[in-house]
C-alpha cells in the first residue's frame, strides 16, 4: 500500500440549498483535487458528514466518486463505528468495488478500554476484505488509542496497514513510528498543522482537510517533506499555518466548505447539527485564502 503515501484528502459531501447531495459539485471536487496533485482520496469520513447521510446517499457518494476518479487515484472508504458487529456486517455485505482500503475510526462514545479497542479491530481485521487504516481521533471519540495498542494490532494483523493519527500530539505519532517493527506500516497524520513535522519524523503523509481547499500547495509541501527538502517544505508550512487554524476554529467541515465556496467548487451548506461559520470568520478566511491561493 505504498500508493497511500503522501497527501490523501478527506472529501467533503457538498449539498445543494435543499440539502440534497450536490452530485455536480462532488464531481468537480474530485477533479479539482486530482488536478491539484494529491495522492489519494478518502470518502465518507468525518469531513464528509457521513453520520448525517442516509444509506442511499452514502451509496450515491461512493458511486459518484468512483466514477469521477476513473481509477486515477487510490480510494479509501470510511467504515467505522461503535457497534463492532455492525461495522463487520457493513464490510462483508457492502459493495466495495473501486476501493483500495478502509479507514476505520476507533469506537466512540462507549469509551472502551485498550483491550476493548484491540478486540474491536481484531474482529474487523479478521473479516475485512480490504486492508485497514486505523483512525485515532480522541477529540471526537472520547478515548485515545494508545501507541501500544496500535503496535499490537500492527504486529498481529498484516492487513492493518497503517494508522491515521489525530491525537494532536507529535510525540504520540513519533512513539508509534519508533515502536512499530513493520517498515511498511503507514503512520499518517490526521492533523494538518503537524503533518509536515510528522513526515520529517518518519511518517508516511497525511489525510488532510485543507488539502482539498488548496491541493497543489499542500500536497507539494508533503512531497517536499518526504524528499527531505526541509527548508522549502517549511516555507509552505508557515505560509499555510493561519488558514489551517482558521478552518478548524468553528468546526469541521464548516471551515473547509467556506474555502471550497471561494474556490467555486461547491456551496457551504451543512446539515444540522452543524452550522456555518460566523460572518467574522468567513471574512477572515476569505482574506487569508486570497493571499495564498
Amino acid at each position: 500500500m505504498q500508493s497511500l503515501k503522501g497527501t490523501g484528502v478527506a472529501l467533503i459531501t457538498p449539498f445543494t440549498s435543499d440539502l440534497s447531495v450536490d452530485v455536480v459539485a462532488l464531481q468537480n471536487l474530485v477533479e479539482y483535487v486530482i488536478e491539484g496533485g494529491v495522492e489519494y482520496l478518502v470518502v465518507l469520513g468525518t469531513t464528509g458528514e457521513s453520520v448525517t447521510l442516509t444509506t442511499e446517499e452514502k451509496q450515491l457518494v461512493k458511486r459518484i466518486v468512483v466514477e469521477a476518479n476513473k481509477k486515477r487515484l487510490p480510494l479509501v472508504l470510511g467504515v467505522g463505528g461503535n457497534n463492532t458487529q455492525e461495522v463487520v456486517s457493513e464490510l462483508t455485505q457492502e459493495n466495495l468495488e473501486g476501493f483500495d482500503a478502509i479507514l476505520s475510526v476507533s469506537p466512540y462514545y462507549n469509551k472502551p478500554t485498550q483491550e476493548g479497542i484491540y478486540q474491536h479491530f481484531k474482529m474487523i481485521a479478521e473479516q475485512s476484505p480490504l486492508p485497514i487504516i486505523l483512525y485515532n481521533v480522541p477529540g471526537r471519540t472520547g478515548s485515545n488509542m494508545s501507541p501500544d495498542t496500535i503496535v499490537r494490532l500492527a504486529d498481529d494483523f498484516t492487513n492493518v496497514i497503517g494508522v491515521k493519527e489525530a491525537a494532536g500530539s507529535l510525540v504520540q505519532g513519533m512513539e508509534i513510528i519508533r515502536k512499530v517493527a513493520r517498515k511498511d506500516f503507514l503512520v499518517v497524520s490526521g492533523d494538518d498543522a503537524i503533518a509536515l513535522p510528522l513526515v520529517l519524523a518518519g511518517g508516511a503523509g497525511v489525510i488532510s482537510v485543507i488539502g482539498q481547499g488548496i491541493p497543489a500547495k499542500f500536497s507539494e509541501m508533503i512531497r517536499l517533506g518526504l524528499s527531505r527538502k526541509v527548508d522549502e517544505a517549511f516555507e509552505l508550512q508557515y505560509e499555510m499555518m493561519p488558514i489551517i487554524d482558521m478552518i478548524f476554529e468553528q468546526g469541521n467541515p464548516a471551515g473547509i466548505k467556506e474555502i471550497l465556496k471561494l474556490a467555486k467548487i461547491s456551496d457551504a451548506y451543512l446539515r444540522l447539527p452543524l452550522v456555518n461559520v460566523d460572518k467574522c470568520l468567513e471574512e477572515r478566511i476569505e482574506r487569508e485564502y486570497n493571499k495564498i491561493k
